[in-house]
């Protein structure tokens, strides 16, 4: 069996990049909360990650793949002792988000 590789994935450039944060991070906190617990954490994780999307993108960040370990590098800093996450269940829920926002399904990575 021969295993193809995941083609990378371009994200569009970003017309408004504060209002597609803010509805990031609007979907990631609904996310965190249902997931697990709805804890006060939970929107401190949204925001802490909802910057580091927004920081990338304007530095000209467009690759979903190289985002996302951006993400999980950067999470490391953030203080989860106050809750059920880490930096690789955010990433993984940004990229999931992301994916969902542009019509692809995260599971299959078809359109």
């Amino acid at each position: 069996m021969t295993v193809k590789p995941i083609e990378p994935i371009t994200l569009p450039p970003s017309q408004d990049i504060q209002r597609e944060g803010n509805c990031l991070k609007e979907a990631l906190w609904q996310w965190l909360n249902q997931e697990y617990l709805a804890e006060q954490i939970n929107e401190k994780i949204a925001s802490a990650a909802c910057q580091i999307y927004i920081r990338q993108r304007m530095e000209g960040e467009n690759d979903l793949g190289s985002l996302v370990i951006a993400m999980v590098t950067e999470m490391q800093a953030f203080d989860f002792r106050k809750s059920f996450y880490s930096e690789f269940a955010v990433a993984n829920a940004m990229s999931d988000l992301i994916l969902k926002s542009l019509g692809y399904d995260p599971c299959c990575g078809s359109t």
